[in-house]
């Protein structure tokens, strides 16, 4: 079932995904060689607690902490640890809160210190297919809309979309439906209706799309080790133009 949000629910939901970004910025801050990702677990958990959130991800299906961080060939869920993250690693990062009965969800990828241009590149195309595929949330549309545009500009730069891993519906639960995949048909799908809101998040590998899920329980990597990329709105659906929910520029005016 999907739910429709009244304007009063898409504010608190707005609420709860500026305050994700607000979070992110915090560990944007600390960002450098040497430091562990459970220590910017740590920053990120007292950073929500203290301005009136709950860490979405903390608990939920048993997962042991407030951040999925994911370095390299991981392509999501990571999990924080204290091994020291070195100069050229490339890190994705996923953060949730719940707060006044909604939850925000936004994901993002960053870089320690220097990378190769390349990499570069394939972050900027991960992030240009998320807007490629925000720019079809709109009423009328369907969400095999989204999923090809994404697809399309990330096949044309000789990257691959991983499938198994989708989107999704997002308001007083974290995952709701409709599932959002990064890969589709246009005019297939779901149809888009104002008040949807949706959290659309493109996961792009450098080599092959398949993947492999460990032991662990929730550590995804790429099959063949290449690097993952991971960004992710939530987003609001409307007549002319999504609206984005969350914010990469409150994570940007940190890390320019």
């Amino acid at each position: 079932m999907v739910f429709i949000k009244t304007e009063e629910e898409i504010e608190l939901i707005r609420k709860s995904s500026l305050l994700v970004a607000k979070a992110h910025a915090e560990i944007a801050r600390m960002l450098k060689p040497g430091i562990t990702s459970l220590q910017l677990d740590a920053i990120a958990e007292e950073f929500i607690l203290d301005n009136g959130g709950i860490p979405a991800f903390k608990g939920y299906n048993g997962f042991p902490n407030t951040l999925c961080i994911s370095p390299n060939e991981q392509v999501v869920h990571g999990i924080p640890n204290n091994l020291p993250l070195t100069e050229g690693t490339v890190l994705s990062v996923d953060c949730g809160v719940l707060m006044n009965d909604y939850y925000g969800d936004s994901a993002y990828t960053y870089t320690i210190g220097e990378v190769d241009d390349d990499i570069l590149n394939f972050l900027n195309i991960t992030k240009e297919s998320l807007f490629k595929g925000i720019n079809q949330a709109v009423v009328g549309n369907r969400i095999g809309d989204i999923g090809f545009f994404i697809q399309n500009h990330a096949e044309s730069n000789g990257f691959q979309v991983v499938r198994e891993l989708v989107g999704h519906g997002i308001g007083k639960k974290l995952h709701e439906s409709p599932e959002v995949p990064n890969y589709g048909k246009k005019g297939c799908g779901v149809k888009l209706v104002e008040g949807m809101v949706i959290a659309i998040e493109p996961m792009l590998n450098m080599g092959t799309r398949k993947i492999n899920h460990h032991s662990d329980g929730w550590t995804i990597t790429t099959a063949d080790q290449k690097i993952s990329a991971h960004f992710e709105h939530t987003v609001a659906i409307r007549k002319d133009k999504a609206e984005i929910l969350s914010s990469f520029d409150i994570i940007e005016a940190v890390l320019n």
